[in-house]
């Protein structure tokens, strides 16, 4: 698995001009899921993002976590995070698992998430998805399982 965590002040996702998630202040994530991919993999990064400390104290100090804040999480699902530009001008997605698998990853992901934390919404799996946001930093970072 591997996602791109964007800290945000607000975040929303349209489907068909219709917003079908929005949060305030919180984390947006969009995930990817990889051949072979478990339900270790999906732990591993749940705790990660629940345990980062990325958001400053009353001295400005980088030391709290998002439940601390009260933040929210919106996740939306992004095959082309393993996009292989190596060669040639057309991506390679070979390593993105098949439509099926992925689709289970992800909602397992989320419903995983949801039940350790439960300000979690989500986007529309293989819908195109208009997402809106406003970073807060900006603070980005990618994690990999």
């Amino acid at each position: 698995m591997r996602l791109i965590l964007q800290r945000v002040k607000s975040a929303s996702v349209c489907v068909d001009r219709e917003i079908i998630s929005a949060i305030g202040k919180g984390y947006l994530i969009y995930l990817a899921i990889e051949v072979g991919d478990s339900q270790k993999d999906r732990d591993y990064l749940i705790q990660k993002i629940l345990g980062l400390r990325i958001y400053p104290n009353a001295e400005g100090k980088l030391d709290q976590t998002i439940q601390q804040i009260g933040g929210s999480i919106l996740v939306v699902s992004q095959f082309t995070l393993y996009g292989d530009c190596r060669k040639g001008r057309r991506p390679s997605f070979t390593q993105s698992a098949p439509i099926d698998e992925a689709e289970k990853e992800i909602h397992a992901f989320c419903e995983a998430l949801a039940l350790q934390y439960p300000h979690v919404k989500r986007g529309r799996f293989q819908a195109s998805m208009g997402v809106r946001s406003v970073n807060d930093g900006p603070f980005t970072l990618i994690l990999d399982s």
